[in-house]
């Protein structure tokens, strides 16, 4: 967590008056003395400093003042504050990437002989860094099923320190009872960290609903055009500075001050975004729903969906923008090569694992972003090898439907 400008009180995001919409565009650090209305992009790896005994007081920590780019910058304590305050959280620190976000998480809050329980439907990364990565050092872990919030309590051990949950879930929309997670995690002594990447502060805080930590990969839907990399942690002052920033420091997980300028431009227009996209995914999953090539279609906006009312009640009424279905199949042979087919045929939309992105991007999950899993993992995540995971963009609902139906109406028809 960069310290705002040098001779500047920090102020935090809670004690300012402002309403989400203002505060994604007027939360920054202070202006500089030319006055500039546009968020400044400060591009320098180190810092003049005012006397040799300054110096030595900012590196220790004993006074506020930028040192040098690895420990923090302005433009990217603007994109931390600003994300903050649209977290509702005391304060934020940026890292490079969404997984350097989640590996700065585990690295402030864990060591070895620890124990972490994660939902069993996270990110293949995710699930590959703590279950694997983590392991070589010590640190122990539990996959869960998302929504069996017994199972969660059951997990739990006396050295169980941090509950992680993605609300919802990439890419089968998945949602957990956050307030429900957060009472098992604080009975036990531990941390509930939610990684908020598909609803976005626009649609949800999970602070709200009890969580310790948001993370974030702002390469997504903050970002909001596919541009740059990058990630943060949103939480309470102290743990930020005490547990997060230490590890900032001597790991250099740092967030470039370009990316942070970007990211921060694309936070202005989040909620402007996200609720088009949500309206838009909503259509589409209708769509879907009813197309017959279609057997099933995952969308928290759906009644249909498991956990349709909670999701409802957590997300503002929005199912968000992300959408995923499955091709009909007789066995995963065929599946995949339907979804392939599907895939294949597209010419407006774009075959990108990415998401978050004005564009619509289309992605088929067994064999991308979940591919370093094993089959068991994928199979216990629900990843099917004819799942195909849209994040929808800003492009017209009827150039949207009408390529996708290329390779579906050909699926459909007989051969």
């Amino acid at each position: 967590m960069a310290p705002d400008a040098p001779g500047m009180p920090p102020q935090p995001p809670a004690a300012r008056p402002w309403r989400p919409e203002t505060a994604a565009v007027r939360t920054t650090a202070p202006r500089t003395p030319y006055g500039e209305n546009s968020e400044a992009l400060f591009l320098t790896s180190g810092f003049v400093q005012p006397s040799a005994q300054a110096a030595a007081a900012r590196f220790a920590g004993e006074e506020d003042g930028y040192t040098y780019a690895r420990y923090g910058n302005p433009t990217t304590a603007s994109f931390e504050q600003r994300l903050a305050a649209l977290e509702g959280t005391e304060a934020a620190i940026a890292t490079a990437s969404g997984m350097s976000a989640i590996l700065m998480l585990c690295l402030g809050l864990l060591k070895a002989g620890d124990h972490v329980v994660c939902s069993q439907s996270m990110f293949g990364a995710t699930i590959k860094l703590i279950g694997s990565d983590l392991a070589k050092f010590g640190v122990a872990s539990t996959f869960v099923p998302q929504t069996d919030v017994d199972a969660w309590r059951a997990a739990l051990r006396p050295e169980t320190r941090l509950l992680l949950a993605e609300t919802p879930t990439n890419p089968l929309t998945e949602v957990c009872d956050i307030a429900a997670l957060a009472d098992i995690a604080h009975r036990a002594g531990a941390v509930l960290a939610v990684d908020n990447c598909f609803a976005t502060p626009a649609l949800q805080q999970p602070v709200r609903w009890g969580a310790d930590v948001v993370v974030h990969s702002g390469t997504k839907f903050l970002d909001g055009q596919g541009r740059v990399m990058a990630g943060a942690l949103c939480a309470r002052r102290a743990m930020v500075d005490e547990k997060f920033l230490p590890v900032l420091r001597s790991a250099g997980m740092t967030l470039a001050p370009f990316n942070a300028w970007v990211v921060l431009k694309g936070l202005e227009t989040l909620a402007l975004r996200v609720h088009a996209q949500s309206a838009t995914a909503l259509r589409l999953a209708h769509w879907l729903e009813a197309h017959p090539a279609v057997a099933r279609v995952y969308y928290p906006g759906l009644p249909s969906h498991p956990q349709h009312a909670l999701a409802m009640r957590q997300q503002s009424g929005c199912g968000g923008a992300i959408v995923a279905f499955e091709v009909r199949a007789d066995g995963a042979e065929q599946a995949r090569a339907r979804a392939f087919a599907v895939l294949d045929a597209l010419r407006t939309l774009s075959l990108s694992t990415n998401l978050g992105d004005t564009k619509t991007l289309c992605s088929h999950p067994a064999s991308t972003s979940h591919g370093r899993l094993s089959e068991a993992q994928r199979q216990a995540a629900g990843i099917s090898q004819g799942l195909i995971r849209i994040s929808v963009g800003l492009e017209h609902f009827d150039d949207i439907t009408a390529d996708l139906a290329r390779g579906l109406d050909a699926i459909t028809r007989p051969t």
